[in-house]
């Protein structure tokens, strides 16, 4: 009878003690998500930059390649995929395949010399080349926040906390399986 007081007592000097501790990673918990999701928007921020300017872009290639309209279907499938997208999940898939789209677009844009001298098509270059280091940028911060909040998820006593409160793992933005491939640089005129 005495052991089992005693076992008693020990288990609720323990839960009193780990109580406390709970609330700490709870609080942790809750900071790391919205932290995750803000930087989450940010990826979304430039991901919808990146959809404003793919217009002019493509407008501005089809008048020198018209014939090359499979690539330009491409690019505005991928762009409405990326606008219909519901979860990150969704989002991070279509923007790889607007990434491997895009990348398509600048092969076509090296056997058409003249329309690297247009002075709009370079300015456009420019805005997108620079929309596509934020991108790089805030998918690297966006996985930095997955990475510190899926850790904190998965140690101990923390995960106790995590699995009580159903605090659930977040993906990360990986590079598509296209990205992987060495790009083809040619230039011979078609």
């Amino acid at each position: 009878m005495e052991m089992t007081r005693r076992a008693a007592a020990r288990l609720m000097v323990l839960a009193l003690v780990a109580l406390p501790l709970s609330g700490c990673a709870y609080n942790r918990f809750v900071t790391q998500e919205e932290a995750v999701k803000a930087q989450w928007a940010q990826v979304e921020n430039q991901l919808q930059r990146r959809n404003d300017l793919i217009p002019n872009l493509v407008e501005t290639v089809k008048g020198y390649a018209q014939h090359e309209e499979g690539v330009f279907k491409e690019i505005a499938d991928a762009r409405s995929r990326l606008l219909a997208a519901q979860t990150p999940e969704q989002r991070i898939q279509a923007a790889n395949q607007q990434t491997s789209a895009l990348g398509r677009l600048l092969a076509i844009v090296e056997n058409y010399p003249q329309l690297k001298a247009n002075e709009q098509f370079n300015r456009l270059m420019d805005e997108l080349a620079g929309t596509e280091n934020r991108i790089a940028v805030e998918r690297m911060r966006y996985n930095e926040r997955v990475q510190e909040y899926n850790t904190s998820r998965r140690q101990f006593p923390s995960n106790l906390t995590a699995t009580l409160f159903r605090f659930n793992e977040y993906p990360f933005f990986e590079a598509p399986p296209e990205a992987r491939q060495v790009p083809k640089v040619s230039f011979t005129q078609p």
